[in-house]
């Protein structure tokens, strides 16, 4: 298992309990209102805004919930919450690296929580810059496998300026410079319209197989961190074994 971005990576697609699964609705609902409030409701003039529903779509967010997410970030709602966008760069269990980003009300918690997280499963939280240059900032849109063939979505991407696809059984990866996010964007949607995914993602420039003690700490500060409201997104360069995976208790 990979720690860059791709879905069939993602290790709580082992099964999301109910909990997990509000958790997971609530930091889409912080996403949506933090994309209303520094840009537009109308998700027609709002990328950001559009990959946030999008992403609720897919993991059957209610409309109901959406609506609210919305309404709370227009300015004059009642919702006065105001949050930062974070990013932590940390090392992890056998010599990996892991990029960590979040949405916060309130930093000095959310800083103390990630690194009391990291120092009890084998990692150290380290300097702004300390391991960034182990991966690629890249822009990422995902597509069903349905939507194409693999070789119809190659010659899609390349006409649209993309720089490469990695088509899979259950979905096409698109990356591109994140420059060219907003015309390749605008180019598939035109031909294939709204992707289940488009966002900005860091991807290891290599993984380090991590195998044993090692790789069952990594799966569990993965969890733990997964598991804190103002933690977004979590990016590796780890790799770990199916065999590994499957022994990890969670």
């Amino acid at each position: 298992m990979a720690g860059h971005s791709h879905a069939k990576n993602v290790m709580h697609s082992k099964g999301i309990s109910d909990a997990k699964k509000g958790k997971v609705f609530n930091k889409i609902a912080r996403e949506i209102m933090v994309a209303v409030k520094l840009g537009s409701p109308d998700p027609a003039h709002n990328p950001r805004l559009r990959a946030a529903l999008a992403d609720a779509r897919v993991k059957n967010m209610t409309k109901d919930r959406i609506d609210r997410a919305i309404k709370s970030g227009i300015p004059g709602s009642d919702d006065k919450s105001t949050y930062e966008e974070v990013r932590y760069e940390a090392y992890g269990p056998g010599g990996t690296a892991l990029i960590i980003e979040g949405l916060t009300d309130n930093r000095n918690r959310t800083a103390a929580e990630i690194r009391t997280a990291l120092a009890k499963n084998g990692g150290n939280l380290g300097e702004t810059g300390s391991v960034s240059f182990m991966f690629d900032r890249l822009a990422e849109i995902t597509y069903p496998a349905s939507k194409a063939t693999a070789d119809a979505m190659f010659e899609a991407v390349i006409e649209a300026g993309a720089d490469n696809v990695d088509s899979e059984e259950d979905a096409h990866y698109i990356t591109m410079n994140v420059e060219d996010f907003g015309t390749v964007r605008s180019a598939l949607e035109a031909q294939f319209g709204e992707p289940s995914s488009a966002k900005l993602v860091w991807y290891a420039k290599n993984d380090i197989p991590v195998t044993g003690d090692a790789a069952q700490l990594i799966l569990k500060l993965v969890d733990i961190l997964e598991d804190n409201d103002d933690v977004q997104n979590i990016f590796g360069n780890y790799e770990i074994s199916e065999e590994d995976q499957a022994a990890y208790k969670g």
